[in-house]
């Protein structure tokens, strides 16, 4: 299976130096990094509503690591 990831930078709203990544898994339906591009303010709106304790505060787009096991 082809996946793109949706990297976000999440930090804690009540120690906002306390950071770290999430990644978001999709299968890649065509269009690669830039279709995760375009459907990445949707995605990260959904997953901020159900994580309210933290902001996220970067995102990209990028290829898995090849040894990363879905």
């Amino acid at each position: 299976m082809d996946v793109v990831d949706l990297v976000l930078t999440i930090c804690l709203i009540s120690n906002p130096a306390s950071c770290r990544e999430e990644r978001l898994h999709f299968e890649n339906r065509g269009g690669g990094l830039n279709n995760c591009m375009l459907l990445a303010p949707t995605e990260i709106a959904k997953w901020s509503g159900d994580h309210p304790n933290v902001k996220v505060i970067r995102w990209k787009c990028d290829y898995p690591s090849k040894d990363i096991e879905l």
